[in-house]
């Protein structure tokens, strides 16, 4: 497998965790002794950490090493789910920078470009757990693999 693809994997798996212990990148990077910068290039798949850190993390987490390297075939999304959720953030997105005084602004002043991308980012993140919920908790046994 691509070093590009395990990194995806990788922090697909990762920022699942995150949200399912409803832990922050801090709590967990401080609890493994790793710094937040480090913790956040595997979040975002721009690194990946040694399998000693993987253990740490599987510990942490109760869970086994390969529950955070391995890609899970039961929550993988449809092509379709893939253009529902980047249609939806589009929309979400769009009326959030939209200029108009709202929850994306501060006394007229929109949201910065890099706040802007870091917001999207966490929001797909988001929505793509939202799809994989409600996927498992809607489809009918027999439907399922």
């Amino acid at each position: 497998m691509a070093d590009e693809e395990q990194k995806r994997i990788f922090a697909k798996n990762l920022n699942w965790y995150l949200l399912t212990f409803n832990k922050t990148q801090k709590e967990v990077a401080d609890a493994i002794d790793v710094s937040p910068q480090t913790f956040n290039t595997w979040c975002q798949g721009i690194a990946l950490p040694r399998m000693g850190k993987v253990q740490r993390l599987a510990d942490y987490f109760g869970i086994g090493k390969t529950d955070l390297i391995d890609e899970k075939s039961s929550d993988m999304l449809t092509p379709k789910d893939e253009r529902d959720i980047a249609k939806d953030v589009d929309n979400i997105m769009k009326k959030l920078t939209s200029g108009e005084a709202g929850p994306a602004s501060y006394d007229g002043q929109e949201l910065d470009p890099e706040a802007a991308e870091l917001f999207r980012d966490e929001l797909e993140i988001a929505l793509r757990r939202l799809k994989i919920i409600n996927k498992e908790k809607y489809t009918n046994k027999r439907y399922k693999k």
